[in-house]
């Protein structure tokens, strides 16, 4: 390792993090994972990121790549290995403004970018929480309050720039490399480093934006006519269905449907939210205008020690009822603490099934539940949350990466239908061989 390491040395410019310097117990961890590197590696440039994998394939070290760290299944950090950490790439420009093209770094978050285009009058189809970052999400799909409008994240790519295993830049679009650049719409960091996004940002208003609640008892009619709704609702309309379970927050924790309009228009807003709000017995109601980078929200930063266990699945509309009755099945103790539902469709499923990596256009919506808590109360519960989740799989089309917290064959399985699999496989064979790449759900170079 000593000559790597010299290498480094040489052609680094960022900052590299050892054990016992003073930032290395908060540069070492993930938002959801401790971890002990031997490096933490910060570039300040794409020739950083370029030495930096060389570095990591030279040494034979494991490798992690880190954006906004909100990898659910801790992908951010690792034992013994080298993490490269994306924080100083994170610039924000708009190239071009006629048609609305800007670059974004691939250590950039969502709350910069919402923030520097608010300006411009420009927004992208991104997240909803402010600290995730640009790279992750959108590497693996993208769903946030503009889904249902202007597609996923990834859907708004117009190439980017990567850095593969073997330290070169290479350049992905329609028009060149044009089999990675479908790979990396929905196959996550399989294939390299993304140091930029160009993304085709869309003219945005202030958008209406709120939560509706309704009482717990009113839960399964609620979420069956929400469901029901959205089959034909506006596609400015992107919305979220979210309730605890009772133990939480006592027998009366509210259903809270949580709805994004697309625009400033009060009555078109009233007319795509009203039908909401007649779903059942209104407890509290505070939709209001507002601009559209004040909808993301500041991510929560767990204390050490704390775990978060999450699942989620794909669910055809006529499945919502099955999916109920399952948990109302099983004791509260045993249910999931927290289960939301999220709306896609619309211009998500415009967009051809083989276009990209993503393979699940036809899904209409997405179950989520986590289970957060002290990691031996987590590890616990987890054989009971697994059980619930068999029964649920059945019902279930697949799996959205950004929202589980493990790794496991069949997750990968659940992402990537065996077709998209092989084709992805086939990528991973040309821009990494050895499989350096492999913090992930990990697609196999076989």
């Amino acid at each position: 390792m000593s000559s790597a390491l010299e290498t480094l040395r040489r052609d680094f410019s960022g900052d590299i993090i050892e054990p016992g310097a003073a930032e290395y117990e908060a540069a070492s961890r993930a938002l959801l994972a401790a971890g002990t590197p031997v490096y933490v590696l910060r570039p300040h440039s794409v020739g950083d990121v370029q030495a930096g994998v060389r570095f990591a394939a030279a040494a034979e070290l494991v490798l992690s790549v880190r954006g906004g760290s909100h990898s659910f299944a801790g992908f951010g950090t690792n034992d013994g290995g080298v993490v490269i950490e994306l924080s100083n790439l994170a610039t924000v420009e708009v190239i071009d403004k006629e048609r609305h093209l800007v670059r974004i770094g691939g250590g950039a978050k969502w709350g910069q970018v919402a923030a520097a285009l608010a300006p411009h009058g420009l927004a992208i189809s991104s997240g909803d929480t402010k600290s995730v970052g640009v790279g992750g999400l959108t590497l693996t799909g993208g769903i946030g309050w503009k889904v249902r409008k202007y597609g996923l994240a990834m859907d708004n790519v117009v190439a980017v720039e990567l850095v593969t295993a073997t330290g070169e830049v290479v350049r992905a679009a329609e028009d060149e490399n044009p089999e990675l650049f479908w790979a990396i719409r929905g196959g996550g960091g399989n294939f390299g480093i993304v140091t930029a996004f160009e993304f085709a940002a869309h003219p945005t208003t202030d958008v209406y934006f709120g939560k509706i609640s309704f009482p717990a008892a009113e839960a399964a009619a609620v979420l069956q006519g929400w469901a029901d709704y959205l089959r034909t609702a506006p596609e400015e309309l992107t919305s979220i269905v979210d309730f605890a379970n009772p133990f939480l927050g006592g027998p009366e924790a509210p259903v809270d449907v949580h709805v994004a309009f697309d625009g400033d228009d009060a009555e078109l807003a009233a007319k795509a939210i009203d039908p909401i709000r007649r779903l059942g017995t209104v407890l509290s109601d505070d939709v209001v205008l507002k601009p559209y980078a004040d909808t993301l929200v500041d991510g929560m930063i767990p204390p050490p020690g704390i775990k978060v266990m999450t699942r989620s699945g794909f669910v055809d509309k006529d499945s919502v009822p099955e999916v109920l009755r399952i948990l109302a099945e099983v004791g509260a103790s045993e249910r999931p603490p927290s289960i939301a539902v999220r709306s896609v469709g619309g211009a998500v499923s415009r967009v051809a099934d083989d276009a990209t990596a993503y393979a699940h256009r036809q899904a209409e919506l997405m179950f989520v539940t986590a289970l957060p808590g002290p990691a031996p109360v987590v590890d616990a519960a987890r054989p009971g949350f697994d059980a619930i989740w068999g029964r649920l799989t059945p019902h279930l089309s697949g799996a959205y990466a950004n929202f589980l917290a493990t790794a496991t064959e069949e997750d990968v399985a659940a992402i990537y239908p065996a077709e998209t699999y092989e084709r992805l496989a086939a990528v991973k064979r040309q821009y990494d061989p050895s499989n350096l790449f492999a913090g992930n759900h990990n697609v196999l170079p076989k």
